[in-house]
């Protein structure tokens, strides 16, 4: 079997695991190996993954690094915004929502090269390896899929560090590397592994890398201004700017007040559960922003309904499920109803904190002073709620009549 593949394209990062898959490959399967680097807003230097590539054989005209990030924030993380999305309450799902952009355009490599396969990092542990591979099966059921970590005997840190040494591969530690097993992308930073195992154990202060610890924030409160089209962030304070430039500056903003840090227990796909600590400045700021302004243009049935939905439709995208048609359907239903999110969202940011102290909308708000002020008012009268109450409560009258007790 392994004879019949000739070329495979493997998602690489340039760090250890990446680089002994990729030698593991050309040694296990005798077949050519194209690299692809995705820029995701990781914030790392991706050069040296090229160097590493072709300091481990791979031709100049194999290596492809991609430059993702609008496209990444536009099509992806704005969508999954509209709908509010949390999984399990808490994780808003930073690395889930990555998985299927760098599957999808490393499954479009795969075709533009005509490789016979293609090759990830992901465990048979985690959620990885579903999300990855449900993309790929999506855009090309044809292409033979070569998961390393459920094929070869190298399940310990040491004997990956013996591979290494055995053929050369670089192991020698990065500058400020986490000992954590990590994940970065322009919506997030994730930490797994370690002390993180004991759900009991506290994370240390020096494990966190990009938001500030609430208590060393400022002490004074930071007023920001979002404007929204459409559900989507279009501006802060005024100024436009590209969907990453966007988030890219909640991510600062939201950093240096202490908001985002996130230590959770989390139910994987494949039925264990596992503990992990998150980074989500910006989209902390942003989810609570977007849910402010649909409280004042948003009809009261279908805010309540997308909240109905929200949590199928944020385990589809933490299963892996974004190219399902059912995904496809529920983000239909959820881009109509933000056909009237538009507006401008007032913040401040403090310790931790993200409050709302304003929202507005100037063609688009549903919030009616005359009807609901408590001064006097023409439009409504308040004789008619005595009604409305009796028609709601027609069925406890009847089983009282009947005897009935509640």
């Amino acid at each position: 079997m392994n004879n019949e593949i000739k070329k495979v394209v493997l998602a690489y990062s340039g760090g250890l695991d990446t680089s002994i898959i990729l030698k593991w490959l050309q040694d296990e399967y005798k077949c050519e190996v194209i690299t692809f680097t995705a820029d995701i807003g990781q914030g790392e230097e991706l050069e040296p993954a090229r160097k590493k590539a072709l300091s481990l054989g791979v031709k100049e005209e194999n290596i492809f690094i991609q430059d993702l990030k609008d496209e990444f924030v536009k099509d992806y993380v704005f969508p999954m915004f509209r709908a509010n999305t949390i999984y399990e309450g808490e994780y808003l799902l930073g690395t889930s929502i990555a998985r299927p952009l760098i599957a999808k355009t490393q499954a479009q490599i795969a075709l533009k090269t005509k490789a016979d396969a293609i090759s990830h990092g992901a465990t048979g542990k985690g959620n990885d390896q579903v999300r990855f591979e449900l993309a790929y099966l999506a855009f090309n059921p044809d292409l033979k899929i070569i998961a390393p970590w459920r094929e070869w005997d190298l399940n310990s840190r040491e004997k990956l560090l013996a591979y290494a040494q055995k053929h050369g591969i670089d192991i020698s530690k990065q500058k400020g590397k986490s000992p954590y097993s990590m994940d970065a992308n322009l919506l997030h930073i994730s930490y797994e592994g370690l002390i993180l195992e004991d759900p009991a154990k506290t994370p240390e202060e020096s494990m966190w890398r990009w938001v500030k610890n609430p208590k060393d924030a400022p002490n004074e409160s930071e007023i920001i201004e979002l404007d929204f089209q459409k559900g989507d962030l279009i501006a802060i304070n005024g100024e436009k700017l590209s969907p990453s430039g966007l988030l890219s500056r909640l991510n600062k903003l939201g950093a240096k007040h202490g908001i985002g840090r996130l230590d959770i227990v989390e139910n994987r796909y494949v039925g264990m559960k596992s503990r992990g600590c998150y980074e989500t400045p910006g989209g902390t700021i942003l989810l609570k922003a977007h849910r402010a302004l649909e409280s004042i243009t948003l009809d009261k049935e279908a805010a309540h309904l997308k909240d109905e939905l929200m949590p199928k439709y944020a385990s589809l995208i933490y299963n892996g499920y974004w190219f399902s048609p059912e995904r496809k359907m529920l983000q239909a239903l959820i881009d109509e109803s933000q056909i009237h999110a538009n507006g401008s969202v007032k913040l401040e940011l403090y310790k931790g904190n993200v409050t709302v102290i304003g929202r507005q909308s100037a063609n688009d708000s549903l919030f009616n002073t005359a009807y609901c002020t408590f001064e006097e008012d023409e439009v409504y009268n308040q004789k008619d709620a005595a009604g409305f109450i009796r028609l709601n409560a027609l069925r406890f009258i009847i089983a009282g009549k009947n005897k009935r007790k509640f």
